[in-house]
């Protein structure tokens, strides 16, 4: 234990635990708070001091209003924890403290601070040592305090900076905390989004795969659109794309759901309308209500790359560029309802003549819901059409067509597009 020093005053110890700021003989009483203000304005401090009789000289401390500091005190760490509540800023710690369990940990001089940083990780702490031991005092730093300071070389100006030092270092030192926190937690998002996008398994196939792909989430990598492209043993290539209505986490895990039952149902040799049937009691299982529901284009290509069957759940038709022809959309009369609305739906598979060579773009309605100018209209799937046309009469083609036709899409929009957009682009060359 430090060698006590002369003392003019020490602090009154209360039933209650609470005293009001100390002044030193003869000194003017400090002004009052402002009318109005109340306590929670007022930086407390609350002392650990086992003995009060040997408890250091606290002068009259003020706040930067001119306020007076109040002085709570507790002899053990059981009084302090009681007297430690929400209003408390700061606490003074004598490190000679005994903490509990302390004949256990005889070499651990810090035991109490640690057993206190445990007790408040969200106060500000000042420890309270003896003169000349700026080792012991660093090292409390070390641990977690915000300063400290000797026990004999205190005076009112001096205690209170560093009353008011170790508060702001604290609130500056959780919300730096607390930043790093969301920063990590947001590349681990970031990580676990990327991961639920999909990887187009198009082994041995000719046909070439672009996507492109912008969630309406703001700082997000994963909206409610999905899309996927697969190939079976027997050489058919399978692509699919969806929105799930909304656009937010619910929305994006859903999506994911969908995509992976599309993945597995696709490769387990269905297609069709009983590969949409069952879609859709999966999704009645995983919704969080009735009355979300999604829409869904299916496309199985052939494997000579020449026909393709078409399945529609309420969802816009894919266009088809050919050599030498306009873009124009796939027919679209078959079109059944989006998954989730009707029970025991039924969607018809429309067959396609493809050609020798073409592009086939599938894409979800945030494409063509923006607006096409300043009268608001919707782009539609007409400017839509009329777009890429200009795009692929310009000479664009795979990542470069998408990137350039989202990017038109966007600027006409006037801005950002408030809704998640998935195009994917499926190209084979004669």
């Amino acid at each position: 234990m430090p060698v006590p020093v002369p003392r003019q005053r020490v602090i009154p110890a209360v039933e209650s635990g609470q005293a009001q700021a100390a002044s030193l003989p003869g000194a003017q009483a400090a002004p009052g708070p402002a009318r109005g203000k109340t306590a929670a304005d007022t930086l407390t401090l609350l002392v650990i001091e086992d003995d009060p009789t040997r408890a250091p000289i606290l002068p009259e401390m003020l706040d930067p209003a001119g306020r007076p500091i109040r002085l709570r005190t507790a002899r053990n760490l059981t009084e302090a924890e009681r007297l430690l509540t929400d209003d408390v800023h700061c606490i003074l710690l004598d490190l000679a403290l005994p903490a509990p369990g302390r004949a256990a940990k005889e070499d651990d001089e810090l035991a109490v601070l640690r057993h206190v940083l445990q007790l408040a990780p969200r106060h500000a702490v000042l420890a309270l040592t003896a003169s000349g031991d700026a080792e012991r005092g660093a090292e409390a730093v070390r641990v977690g305090a915000q300063d400290y300071l000797f026990r004999d070389e205190l005076d009112g100006r001096l205690l209170s900076r560093a009353i008011r030092y170790a508060v702001e270092r604290k609130r500056s030192d959780t919300a730096e905390r607390r930043l790093t926190e969301s920063r990590l937690r947001a590349q681990e998002n970031a990580r676990l989004e990327r991961g639920l996008l999909p990887t187009p398994l198009l082994d041995g196939s000719s046909l070439r795969f672009a996507a492109r792909y912008r969630p309406g989430r703001s700082r997000a990598l994963l909206g409610g659109d999905f899309y996927d492209t697969v190939r079976t043993p027997d050489g058919t290539v399978h692509a699919m794309i969806g929105d799930v209505c909304g656009h937010g986490p619910d929305e994006a895990a859903l999506g994911v759901e969908l995509r992976i039952a599309w993945r597995a149902l696709t490769l387990a040799g269905l297609c069709g309308d009983e590969l949409l049937s069952t879609l859709q009691q999966v999704l009645e299982h995983e919704r969080d209500n009735d009355e979300i529901f999604a829409t869904l284009c299916t496309v199985d290509i052939a494997p000579d790359g020449r026909r393709a069957g078409l399945c529609l759940a309420g969802h816009p038709s894919p266009l088809i560029a050919r050599p030498n022809k306009p873009a124009e959309l796939l027919p679209y009369d078959n079109n059944g309802p989006a998954l989730g609305l009707l029970p025991h739906a039924r969607w018809p598979r429309t067959q396609v003549e493809l050609g020798a060579a073409w592009s086939l773009m599938l894409y979800t309605d945030g494409l063509i819901e923006g607006r096409a100018g300043e009268d608001g209209e919707r782009l539609g799937q007409d400017g839509m059409v009329a777009l890429v046309r200009r795009r692929l009469a310009e000479g664009l083609t795979g990542e470069e067509l998408l990137r350039a036709t989202v990017s038109e899409v966007r600027d006409l929009n006037g801005g950002e597009l408030t809704d998640d957009v998935a195009v994917v682009l499926l190209d084979r060359a004669p």
